[in-house]
């Protein structure tokens, strides 16, 4: 066997003016105060390629038009619906309204791994925070549990943006993409 790697026009793509005709995965993610616009860039990337729901840019989370969100995100601020808020809690408390489970991808004393993440758990609204202080402590008591990655390392945490992409993929492997 021979392995080849395919041409940009050998990978199939949705068109964008074709792109809210797909089903969207029963994932929301919501960032907290989160600073860098490279990191938010990112996580639209990953949204897109993850077919989340929603994204939900709260607090002071940049927001596009942003030159440097699109450096990163490419086409993906115009192919993931978003929004930004300023209070995150109206947003959850509507999210609760409407039977999604909200979990904070944080270390606490609850947390349960990525790996032990079930189907019953959807549709899910994952938080992730800010890249020093994580999610706030006004927000971890709005939350139906938290999710953390196994770091097996010295480092207790990874950048944002990675973390991000772990969760979503993590989640299309638990609904069996």
């Amino acid at each position: 066997m021979s392995i080849r790697k395919l041409r940009h026009d050998e990978i199939v793509r949705t068109p964008l003016d074709r792109i809210a005709e797909k089903a969207r995965q029963p994932l929301i993610v919501l960032v907290d105060n989160v600073r860098s616009l490279y990191n938010v860039g990112s996580i639209f990337r990953t949204c897109d390629g993850a077919l989340v729901e929603k994204l939900y840019l709260c607090g002071y989370t940049p927001f596009p038009p942003r030159k440097e969100i699109s450096k990163t995100a490419l086409t993906a601020t115009e192919s993931v619906p978003w929004e930004h808020v300023n209070d995150i809690t109206e947003v959850l408390l509507r999210l609760r309204s409407e039977a999604w489970t909200i979990a904070a991808l944080e270390h606490t004393t609850e947390s349960v791994s990525c790996f032990e993440i079930t189907r019953d758990r959807f549709p899910l609204a994952v938080i992730v925070g800010n890249e020093i202080a994580g999610i706030s402590d006004a927000v971890l008591p709005l939350c139906d549990f938290a999710i953390e990655i196994p770091m097996l390392g010295v480092k207790q945490s990874l950048n944002v943006a990675v973390a991000t992409g772990i969760i979503c993929y993590e989640c299309l492997r638990i609904l069996e993409y």
